[in-house]
């Protein structure tokens, strides 16, 4: 009994130590590591094997008996394992033997080993042929391999086989023999050990190990296909009528041993068929063995070898020959999941997309795979089948948008399509459903996308999409509207109308419903359809919270529209002042829609006129002006309105409107009989100058030109005379913009009309008129004479006069700085304005501008010594600063002086008006000494300059 636990314990330690001694030479057998063999024990304590050592020893020196001599000594032995697998293991004082070990004396379990060699060996020596001696190798083998001589330990085992061929122990011992050999990575010697415990097969209790191991054999000697037969017997065992098709942990009938033996084994198989043909090769395996159901397990292998060793391609095609190969295996569509990320993840973007495709095309719901398969496993591959397709559509979305391909975008469409018919009721169907819409619409489709619009936004229960779905139905619908004609674009509008109408009873709340609603009146009045037209305007204006005015707008301008058609006429007129009130100045349609409202007053006078209320015609007509000022109708309609009351004979009233019809429209074809319509009316009145001033406008109908101009100017002085300076003034101005020659007249007229604005107090149309003057001059060329000039002279004069003040008018006060600055601009101005009079050369405008030159410059000086003093200084600092400021001033007085003797020259010339006396008076004050008395000199006119 002791002899069998120490023969297992031996067994056990060699096996763990080969076993640690080849882990990087080949396979781990996780199986065999830490496993627990029971071992029978003869219960001896510590203390007693030391006696029975002592015994036995005793025993070989006094006892002769062979028989008796040879179990001793293999007793001896087996004790002394015994005792060397102890201290191997740790101390036990006074424990029973099995209990656990805190430690362990290498050194001291070595010594026993060695001596239980030498007691095996002498034991062999001695009795060579002694019955059971086939134990003692095997446990001598053990001893071998505990002190690490491992050519002894298979020395031995070799010897066993050789001499106890029939041992019972053979397939434990080929088993080691194959071990050591395999440690020694002789592997030849190695493959025919192993293959020996698997002929004896599973009766023995190493046959999976050795299959496993003859296998790895195989492999390291390079032969893969017939390691695969050793490989495939293990997962036949453990696999087959086991294999649920989930992970290998959840095999229930695995243990944690098998699983990883398991695990190990598909491995080393992937390995071989890497050497191989790769799938091919598993193909023509198991064509010729026959189909497993774990045959899948060893694709997906062999594709995840093949990933890690990023064969990207090779992986594919692995996952996919299993997947095309068994077409409707519930594992099909995960190899195909593995192929899509396995591309992704490499950036294969090309060989991504078309696998994708595959796998709608073959997993989809409409698909043969789906009728044969299990609802619960198809419902497993639903998301990815999803994900697919929308990956598919937003990729060529994509592609389409970026190169506005055609092809791409109905590929995209394809693709929406697809999800959305397989998927009506998923969470994302609605956001499909508007992606497709939205391809059609990009891809110009748009009869089709206002169709899938639509769907998205009411066939589904209400989603986000579901408004925006809506509005751009009614875009797409606008779109598709400009690509018909004809009947067909009004059956079309008016199908895109009860769309609008959808919408808004849809979406009562949106914020687009005004507009939408808005449009839907338009749209129907577009088609004729008036009644429905104004109903829907009037929903729009009462709305709440109140729609845009540009919606309202719109509202009113159809209400008014159809109202005018159906000619009520008062309403339109109210609807259209609606309208206007809600529009720009500016808006390029306010015309227009004065205009409507201009022709719904004009037209309820002409419905007065024709039932014989003419003067309720007159009210309506007038009235037309009052709202449309600008209005082209406005003409017709005084002149109408003119008529009617000369039909009533209200003189005074149809005098009125007619002056006012010739004011506002001189150009009216109607304006000769106005003229002939206002004599009458004067006569009538007996106002004969006004009478007259018709039938001398009649006159002024002649094509004569100079005829036309004598009646122009009659006219203007006719006015002038009579005091009507209003209409002198028209009639003067009217003269200058139709005969601006000859040139003289043309600047009289100019003249006095400076001269009326001058009397009104209008000095700006006074200065306006003088500057035509001025201007008219300059471009006078060989029409100007000595009064064009004279007149002109006087204008500048008149113009300079302006800046003297502005130039007298700034005080030198602090800011001192800029008040002297600006003194000095206003000042340059007022000499140019002078400088320019003067050069006209006119007498009295020369003197006076040479004056008031003089008076500028003696002024600055006066100005420049009357200046206010900067605050703070001393009175030494104040006297220095007026010194300084004396100097600055006496050179403009000096100026000044020079002028003004410009002046007193021109006596010389016979010229002694009232600005050369001026000077001179200006002369005497700034240089008595020698102007008290009046002296002649020589200085020239151009000193001024």
């Amino acid at each position: 009994m002791k002899y069998r636990a120490a023969a297992v314990c031996a067994f056990l330690v060699t096996l763990t130590a080969c076993t640690n001694a080849r882990q990087d030479d080949g396979p781990r057998i996780k199986s065999l590591q830490g496993r627990v063999v029971p071992v029978e024990r003869d219960g001896v304590v510590i203390s007693g094997r030391d006696k029975a050592v002592q015994g036995y020893r005793e025993f070989l020196t006094t006892r002769a008996d062979d028989k008796l001599r040879a179990e001793a000594l293999r007793r001896l032995g087996d004790l002394q394992m015994e005792s060397g697998e102890d201290k191997q293991s740790g101390p036990e004082p006074d424990v029973v033997r099995g209990a656990k070990n805190t430690g362990g004396d290498k050194a001291s379990a070595t010594k026993d080993y060695k001596e239980a060699i030498r007691l095996y060996r002498d034991l062999l020596r001695i009795h060579p042929n002694q019955p059971g001696n086939d134990r003692v190798l095997y446990q001598l083998s053990r001893a071998y391999e505990q002190i690490g001589d491992l050519d002894a330990a298979l020395a031995t085992l070799n010897r066993l086989v050789t001499e106890y061929p029939n041992t019972s122990r053979l397939d434990e011992v080929q088993f080691r023999r194959g071990e050591l050999f395999f440690v020694r990575k002789s592997y030849s010697e190695a493959e025919p050990a192993y293959g020996a415990v698997t002929t004896i097969g599973d009766t023995s209790a190493f046959y999976e190990k050795a299959l496993y191991m003859h296998g790895w054999t195989l492999f390291k000697l390079g032969d893969y296909e017939h390691a695969l037969n050793s490989f495939l017997p293990i997962l036949d065992r453990k696999l087959i009528g086991h294999d649920t098709g989930s992970t290998l942990s959840e095999i229930p009938s695995l243990t944690r041993g098998d699983r990883e033996m398991v695990d190990d084994t598909f491995r080393v198989i992937s390995l071989s068929f890497t050497y191989l043909d790769g799938a091919d090769a598993i193909a023509r395996r198991f064509s010729g063995d026959g189909a497993r159901a774990y045959e899948f397990r060893v694709y997906q292998y062999l594709g995840d070898l093949y990933t890690k060793q990023e064969r990207i391609k090779d992986a594919a095609d692995t996952y996919l020959a299993f997947a095309r190969r068994y077409p409707y295996h519930p594992q099909a569509p995960l190899f195909h999941i593995k192929v899509i990320d396995a591309y992704k993840q490499a950036g294969f973007a090309s060989l991504a997309l078309d696998t994708k495709k595959e796998f709608v095309l073959h997993y989809g719901v409409n698909s043969d795979y789906r009728k044969r398969s299990d609802a619960q496993a198809y419902n497993n591959i639903l998301p990815h089948l999803k994900q697919n397709l929308e990956d598919l559509a937003r990729h060529y979305h994509a592609s389409a948008q970026k190169k506005k391909d055609a092809d791409d975008y109905r590929e995209a469409a394809r693709w929406y399509q697809v999800f959305v018919e397989s998927f009506p009721s998923d969470t994302r169907t609605p956001a499909m459903n508007f992606l497709l819409a939205e391809v059609l619409y990009e891809d110009k489709r748009y009869s089709d996308a206002a169709i899938e619009y639509e769907r998205t936004a009411y066939h589904y229960p209400p989603h986000a999409k579901s408004a925006d779905a809506g509005y751009a139905a009614l875009l797409a619908y606008d779109q598709h509207g400009k690509q018909l004609k004809g009947d067909e674009f009004l059956a079309w509008q008016q199908r895109a109308t009860f769309s609008a109408l959808h919408f808004t009873e849809a979406n009562p709340h949106d914020a687009r419903t005004p507009a939408v609603l808005t449009q839907a009146a338009e749209k129907f009045y577009a088609q004729h359809s008036p009644d429905k037209a104004a109903d829907l305007a009037r929903r729009v204006l009462a709305l709440a919270p109140e729609a845009t005015p540009p919606q309202r707008r719109t509202a009113w301008t159809v209400i008014a529209h159809v109202q005018f058609e159906q000619g009520a006429f008062a309403q339109a007129e109210t609807s259209y002042g609606r309208v206007l009130d809600l529009t720009d100045a500016g808006d390029p349609l306010r015309p227009a829609l004065v205009e409507r409202l201009a022709a719904s007053a004009y037209k309820q006078g002409e419905q007065k006129r024709s039932i014989g209320d003419q003067r309720g015609a007159v009210t309506a007509f007038l009235r037309v002006g009052t709202l449309a000022p600008s209005s082209p109708i406005r003409a017709t309609a005084q002149y109408d309105a003119a008529a009617s009351l000369i039909v009533l004979k209200d003189w005074p009233a149809a005098i009125k409107v007619l002056e006012n019809f010739r004011t506002s429209y001189p150009g009216h074809a109607l304006q000769n009989e106005v003229s002939d319509k206002l004599a009458v009316g004067y006569l009538e009145t007996g106002q004969l100058s006004k009478a007259a001033a018709e039938f001398e406008a009649v006159a002024a109908n002649k094509k004569d030109p100079e005829a036309r101009r004598a009646a122009r100017w009659q006219v203007a002085e006719l006015y002038e005379k009579a005091g009507s300076e209003k209409n002198s003034a028209v009639a003067y101005e009217l003269y200058i913009k139709e005969f601006p020659s000859p040139l003289e007249p043309a600047l009289e007229a100019r003249f006095k009309l400076a001269a009326m604005y001058a009397k009104k107090g209008q000095t700006a149309d006074q200065h306006r008129w003088l500057r035509e003057i001025m201007l008219a001059d300059s471009q006078g060329g060989r029409q100007r004479s000595d009064r064009t000039r004279y007149l002109a002279g006087g204008a500048a004069m008149t113009l300079a006069q302006p800046a003297y003040d502005a130039y007298k008018k700034v005080a030198l006060v602090e800011p001192l700085k800029k008040n002297l600055k600006m003194k000095k601009e206003k000042m340059e101005i007022a000499l140019q304005a002078y400088t320019s009079a003067a050069d006209y050369g006119v007498t009295q405008v020369t003197t006076a501008s040479t004056f008031r030159i003089a008076e500028i410059y003696n002024d600055f000086s006066r100005a420049l010594m009357a200046s206010q003093r900067p605050k703070g200084l001393s009175a030494v600092e104040l006297e220095q600063y007026n010194v300084l400021l004396e100097e600055q001033a006496f050179p403009f007085e000096e100026k000044a002086i020079e002028v003004h003797e410009v002046n007193a020259q021109r006596v010389a010339q016979g010229i002694y008006d009232l600005w050369v006396k001026n000077s001179f008076a200006e002369l005497s004050k700034l240089r008595p000494a020698r102007y008290a008395k009046v002296e002649k000199s020589e200085v020239t006119i151009d000193a001024i300059r």
